[in-house]
């Protein structure tokens, strides 16, 4: 994985920020999306390295949101 400083790539910003989980600030955005969506759960949220899009897929399925939308509000928190 690469990093870019390309603000338009909603996709490598996705990346950067799933590399910031392994410095532990993925605990800190889940904690504020259950916060924020009550309906979500640990499972909902388990993050495995490479699997960024399965963690989205049920997240896409939870919310209804797109997963442009999902990648957007994970790098707003």
């Amino acid at each position: 994985m690469r990093e870019t400083t390309d603000p338009g790539s909603a996709r490598e910003s996705f990346i950067v920020m799933t590399k910031l989980q392994f410095k532990g600030s993925w605990n800190e955005v889940k904690g504020k999306l259950k916060q924020k969506y009550a309906q979500l759960n640990d499972d909902d949220l388990a993050f495995t390295e490479g699997k960024e899009d399965e963690l989205l897929g049920r997240l896409q399925q939870k919310l209804g949101k797109t997963k442009e939308d999902l990648r957007a509000e994970i790098e707003r928190l």
